[in-house]
């Protein structure tokens, strides 16, 4: 049931992110808040894994989401600052952040074993998602050389999360 929901969440926020592809691209304020947004979605939920999980391996996976995203987005908000660009608020990031709120109170529910196991399967889902985002609409949308590089330096952070989130999936029945 979880895999559904967590299935459910994430193909809505493709299709949204699919769908200001369709009518037009993201301009750069917009592209600084869902990356931002994608991030701190992240942080939320590794300082979630940190206060439940009790699994060393899912603790250090969780330190590390924290640490890496939360440095990614000091380093987006120093750009925005120095570019003098407000981040903006829209649809995707929106989504993003309803679904990511069903999805922690889906974990919060869940204790031990099912809750590591519920937590990876999400991260590595959530990196697929994110990552294709990044690489297919972010990425190409973005118009400023310095906020294109971040996303790019982001990008290939976060496929090395994905990579040690099914490391850890695959070792957690």
């Amino acid at each position: 049931m979880l895999k559904e929901i967590l299935g459910a969440a994430l193909m809505a926020a493709s299709i949204s992110t699919a769908s200001i592809a369709a009518d037009s691209k993201p301009t750069d304020p917009q592209i600084a808040h869902i990356a931002y947004t994608a991030g701190q979605i992240d942080v939320t939920a590794a300082e979630q894994a940190l206060k439940k999980s009790k699994n060393a391996e899912v603790i250090e996976f969780a330190k590390t989401m924290e640490r890496d995203h939360k440095a990614v987005n000091d380093q987006a908000l120093a750009l925005v600052k120095k570019l003098n660009v407000t981040p903006e608020d829209n649809a995707v990031s929106q989504s993003l952040s309803t679904q990511a709120a069903k999805e922690l109170k889906t974990l919060e529910a869940l204790d031990g074993a099912a809750f590591d196991k519920a937590y990876v399967e999400n991260e590595v889902a959530y990196h697929k998602s994110v990552n294709s985002a990044l690489a297919k609409i972010l990425i190409p949308s973005a118009e400023n050389k310095e906020l294109k590089s971040l996303l790019e330096t982001g990008l290939i952070l976060f496929k090395e999360h994905q990579i040690h989130a099914e490391h850890l999936a695959s070792m957690i029945k």
